[in-house]
């Protein structure tokens, strides 16, 4: 199993999509940080928004240029061809090492807005779609990521990203007994697909957060159930590859 690399970072972005710096640029940084084991996941073919995702034609670039960055650092560091699969998509995922399984909506009468993008925008869609109650946002968020049980994937991606905007709980209260059973319910569905559940520090690394998902709680409740983890940076820059993992290693 690539996730039991003790240097690997397997949730990684790049300019093919939302990230800053070529593939080629992460892969060196890579090596001068140490890491053994390297993973690309850019997020996979979404149709219903293609803001930030690949295209068909940049999902064929995507994999003909991992596949031959693997074979030339073969030797220095291994490289992984792998997507970041959204609950809503579609994306057929056969070519790739590995899958990570997220959540980045809400859906409501065919329409689908993100609910990570922007502090002012997950209150509009509370307001405009829950009347205002965070709790029913929470709770068709994680039945959203409960899709996830349902397909192929390796790793679930940052459980809790509901949760991004939501620092010192400033929207909704991460301990009341709604958000706490929509969150458990989903860990529930998951945990059966055997697959680990990823630390995630990327909203540490720009600035959201000041621990990684999911929240201390959730973890222990994903251990208690018997689920496994994988530290991940879901970094967007070269310099951003494996952020604070020394730091929060102690947490797999």
């Amino acid at each position: 199993m690539i996730f039991s690399a003790k240097n690997g970072d397997f949730h990684t972005h790049t300019s093919y999509c939302d990230g800053k710096n070529t593939p080629e640029e992460m892969i060196l940084s890579a090596i001068e940080k140490g890491l053994t084991d390297y993973g690309f996941s850019e997020h996979g073919y979404t149709a219903f928004d293609l803001r930030y995702c690949l295209t068909l034609e940049k999902t064929e670039l995507y994999k003909k240029e991992i596949l031959a960055l693997k074979e030339k650092y073969k030797g220095k560091i291994n490289i992984h061809l792998g997507i970041e699969l959204d609950a809503y998509s579609d994306h057929d995922t056969a070519d790739y090492e590995y899958v990570i399984g997220s959540c980045h909506y809400v859906t409501k009468d065919g329409k689908y807005r993100a609910i990570d993008e922007k502090p002012y925008e997950i209150e509009a869609i509370c307001n405009e779609w829950y009347g205002g109650d965070y709790y029913a946002l929470c709770e068709a968020y994680y039945e959203g990521v409960c899709r996830l049980a349902k397909k192929n994937i390796s790793i679930v991606g940052h459980f809790d990203l509901i949760t991004k905007f939501n620092k010192g709980d400033r929207l909704f209260d991460t301990k009341n007994p709604r958000y706490l059973a929509a969150a458990k319910g989903a860990i529930d569905a998951l945990i059966p697909l055997g697959v680990p559940f990823e630390i995630n520090v990327g909203a540490i690394s720009r600035g959201y957060r000041s621990t990684p998902y999911p929240a201390a709680e959730l973890i222990d409740y994903i251990k208690e159930k018997g689920g496994t983890f994988v530290l991940n940076s879901d970094t967007h820059s070269r310099d951003n590859i494996a952020f604070q993992f020394d730091k929060w290693k102690k947490l797999i």
